[in-house]
């Protein structure tokens, strides 16, 4: 039976949860899970998503990922091969990390569903077997949005808090976060008195079982987008080249800042030695930002062949003051897509 192809559009909101191929684990120290939200966040800098919610769980992670472009495809393709090559390196591996497809189910902004889907997420951690109520706290579960929600510990730019607090009508703001809080206090004692706390919420069941999370009119919606997809023969990805399309016009954008940053022009690009460090930095804000491939970037920066590219580029973010390229990197590493 053929795939279904994914459902892509700007601002599409989506539960994604992924496994480790036979259920191994995907995060087995503190320092993986360090690398996947670096991963994350890295991702999130390229596409432009928004994370709303997301909890890493030894075998497997959930989030709550809005895409702000048609963009999820290529941009969870990323996320999971550059973390297994990461996660092979550290751990001196080889092989297949994840199991299979992700899964993406389509959720409506609106109503409670996306509050649902949070809500789910932030008490995972509570729903496993033997989980200790008495000595445990759900705020003290490190690899979770949920203490940045609480204001235990710092918020990552790429974490949205806002919706959800919308949705219970609260603020982002101390006593908002507090009453949060306080909210996921009620629903661990709704899980602690349930006798099948994975359904200890009805809705739930949709959540680990549905195709998307939402009324009938947006599953009406839903079911349009993927009869349209079907018809253009996008079954991988929908919209792709309405991405790539997107990606060079964003990349062009950054080069053009980053060029006045660096106080050039683009005329200047072509008598400049293919090499210097001023490219490879316009080189590292491109590839920080977008998903164009590195013969786009050699190719618009007048690089030549650049055949030590990616050592250069991992030299120059590690550039100490004073060092090869440093004072280039520091004028456009701040710039945003």
């Amino acid at each position: 039976m053929p795939r279904k192809p994914r459902v892509e559009f700007a601002g599409a909101v989506y539960h994604v949860m992924s496994r480790g191929n036979h259920q191994q684990k995907v995060f087995r120290t503190d320092e993986d899970c360090e690398i996947f939200l670096t991963t994350l966040g890295e991702v999130c800098g390229r596409t432009g998503w928004k994370v709303h919610a997301y909890i890493l769980m030894g075998n497997h992670y959930h989030l709550l990922l809005e895409t702000t472009e048609a963009n999820l495809v290529v941009g969870m393709q990323w996320l999971q091969s550059t973390y297994t090559k990461r996660f092979n390196a550290s751990h001196r591996e080889w092989g297949h990390l994840f199991q299979g497809r992700y899964k993406a189910i389509p959720v409506e902004p609106a109503g409670h569903y996306f509050l649902t889907v949070a809500t789910y997420i932030h008490l995972n951690p509570v729903r496993m077997k033997g989980y200790d109520f008495k000595s445990k706290k759900l705020q003290e579960y490190s690899w979770s949005s949920y203490p940045a929600y609480t204001g235990k510990v710092s918020r990552p730019e790429w974490l949205s808090i806002r919706r959800v607090l919308d949705n219970l009508g609260l603020a982002d703001t101390q006593a908002g976060r507090r009453k949060y809080g306080e909210y996921m206090g009620g629903r661990v004692e709704e899980v602690r008195h349930s006798d099948q706390p994975w359904l200890a919420d009805e809705n739930w069941r949709n959540i680990r079982r549905g195709w998307f999370l939402g009324g009938d009119r947006f599953r009406q919606e839903i079911l349009d987008r993927l009869d349209g997809a079907l018809k253009k023969g996008k079954r991988d990805s929908y919209n792709g080249e309405e991405v790539l399309n997107h990606d060079e016009s964003r990349a062009e954008a950054l080069i053009v800042a980053g060029l006045a940053k660096l106080g050039l022009k683009e005329s200047d690009l072509a008598a400049m030695i293919k090499n210097c460090p001023e490219k490879y930095a316009l080189a590292w804000l491109v590839r920080r930002n977008t998903f164009v491939s590195n013969g786009w970037i050699k190719e618009h920066l007048h690089m030549g062949k650049a055949t030590n590219f990616a050592e250069l580029l991992k030299k120059l973010a590690a550039a100490k003051h004073g060092g090869w390229g440093y004072d280039s990197f520091a004028k456009v590493k701040n710039i945003k897509s």
